[in-house]
């Protein structure tokens, strides 16, 4: 498969996993919340890249640890928090792991795994969104952005990135640490910052299916810049797609003292409420 075919379809499933986190209403960890936790997208990408700078051997370790980690997060997701879960949903993982383990390499045994990082990423989004106030964690999404830009425009990410997409668990087993689908690949975190954006939203009440397709576009139009580099902060897509949602609601919002609108009883004029508090 062709990388343009690969990257695009790639951008394409980064979008959708913004509409796959449910409502967290069996999520109560109230306990835990905090505004630090905000800190988790942008220092995501800051630890794995030190670490590996510094120690190359870290990435092996990463790599059992998203090989031990993301099937059980991703049973989480199909049992609980994806939209229409089901408990029983969670068995899939068993079969998809055998896939990916069966065919690793092959297109099909890649699908498998990028389905259960998607999945996993989820969970981690969802815990995320429920210990985080909103306003935190839309600050949290921009911040890994930035530094995910910086980074690559500093020439800092390019090695450990490599280190960590060749790393791989003896047996055949799944590499699971980073995303590999057709000739491109993607790292975890942007399909996490995917989820995140989504489970923001949901918790909010806000639609998920008009993110996840301005995140297409944004994201395809971004990957046109693929013409002229070999790699992308694509993590930056999802975080402009956050960013134009907030601008949009924030004009459509009545100012300080004026009146909201209210809709006609005939069902004729527009409802011009604020969205749900953030």
């Amino acid at each position: 498969m062709s990388f343009a075919i690969s990257i695009g379809l790639l951008s394409l499933i980064q979008a959708a996993v913004i509409a796959l986190p449910g409502p967290a209403t069996r999520v109560s960890i109230g306990r835990l919340r905090s505004r630090w936790w905000a800190l988790v997208p942008p220092a995501s990408i800051v630890v794995v890249i030190a670490l590996i700078g510094l120690y190359s051997s870290s990435a092996d370790a990463l790599t059992y640890l998203a090989l031990v980690a993301v099937p059980p997060l991703a049973a989480i997701a199909l049992g609980a928090l994806v939209r229409r879960s089901r408990p029983v949903m969670a068995v899939a993982v068993v079969p998809l792991f055998a896939l990916a383990w069966g065919f690793s390499g092959s297109l099909a045994g890649d699908s498998a795994s990028l389905v259960l990082s998607a999945l996993a990423c989820v969970t981690l989004g969802v815990l995320l969104a429920a210990v985080v106030a909103p306003r935190w964690l839309k600050w949290g999404v921009y911040a890994m952005a930035a530094v995910d830009a910086i980074l690559v425009a500093a020439d800092l990410l390019q090695a450990p990135n490599s280190t960590l997409v060749a790393a791989a668990p003896p047996g055949g087993l799944p590499q699971l640490q980073a995303v590999y689908f057709g000739s491109a690949t993607m790292g975890f975190g942007d399909l996490f910052v995917a989820a995140t954006v989504g489970a923001l939203l949901a918790r909010q009440g806000r639609s998920q299916l008009e993110a996840m397709v301005l995140a297409a576009v944004l994201g395809l139009s971004f990957d046109l810049l693929f013409l002229a580099v070999d790699l992308l902060p694509t993590t930056v897509p999802i975080a402009v797609t956050l960013a134009l949602l907030e601008a949009r609601d924030r004009r459509r919002a009545p100012g300080p003292g004026e009146p909201r609108a209210q809709r006609h009883p005939l069902g004729v004029g527009r409802h011009a409420g604020r969205s749900p508090a953030s």
